[in-house]
């Protein structure tokens, strides 16, 4: 297994006209960082080069810090599945297929980008930052019809996360809440302390493990927040140990299982 450390993250934090973004207001009182964004790059992206390309099919990790009144402005994406999970806050999108809506924690929205869309994503309350994951999975086909839908996240869906995997995302096949165009899974949980969380990996498949928040044992190794670790293929079923730690926030991760 190979853990990627916050220091091995890149922090980019962009000008706020980049995006349509009024100037910065790192004094005022609801702001919980000097810049309108702060995102960690899992993966080469935007103006990062030094990072990893890709793994598996995922190409894009990102940890996203949005301030209140801040988001980013009408862009265009194309030939990608795009999926964001809402960890606090209000995630606003509107895109040029009709569709718009405000999803909270523990939802999770995607955009088969296809052919090409045009959206924006806004946090539009004015006291409380937005944190959400967003992350790109290379489709099998180019060239799809350009789609989007979510899962919206109601007060039973904490209690079906905890200590237990919650299927997101999954292959248009698939029994996750939400069908991509890849051979991909997607899962969520939440891990009290002293609570473990079992999970088969089958041969020829490959994850990428996220913890989110609080401290996350992967079988020996110890996750903080931002934190992740690649498990490669075997050519047996391997089964990983996730635990719950101590701490100030309770364990929460996603895993991200492909094929290789």
């Amino acid at each position: 297994m190979n853990k990627i450390s916050v220091a091995d993250l890149f922090v980019s934090e962009p000008d706020p006209s980049w995006f349509g973004n009024g100037p910065n207001e790192p004094d005022h009182p609801c702001w919980t960082n000097k810049n309108w964004l702060k995102s960690r790059f899992h993966f080469s992206f935007a103006e990062w080069h030094g990072g990893r390309n890709r793994f598996g099919c995922l190409r894009v990790v990102n940890d996203d810090l949005v301030q209140p009144s801040r988001g980013f402005g009408t862009h265009g994406h194309q030939d990608m599945e795009i999926i964001t999970y809402i960890l606090h806050g209000g995630l606003t999108h509107k895109d040029s297929m009709g569709s718009e809506e405000t999803l909270g924690r523990g939802s999770v929205q995607f955009m088969t980008a296809g052919t090409g869309v045009m959206h924006s994503e806004y946090n539009l309350d004015p006291e409380q930052d937005l944190r959400f994951i967003q992350s790109w999975i290379l489709p099998r086909t180019q060239g799809l019809t350009p789609r989007y839908g979510s899962f919206s996240a109601d007060s039973n869906t904490r209690h079906a996360r905890l200590n237990q995997w919650l299927h997101l995302v999954s292959d248009l096949e698939g029994t996750g809440k939400i069908q991509i165009h890849q051979d991909f899974n997607l899962f969520a949980s939440e891990i009290e302390e002293g609570k473990s969380l079992e999970f088969e990996l089958k041969p020829s498949r490959q994850a990428y493990v996220l913890c989110l928040e609080g401290t996350l044992m992967v079988n020996q190794m110890i996750l903080e927040k931002h934190e992740a670790v690649e498990i490669p293929p075997t050519s047996e079923i391997s089964s990983i140990t996730f635990s719950g730690q101590m701490g100030d926030e309770q364990t929460h991760l996603l895993l991200y299982e492909m094929s290789v």
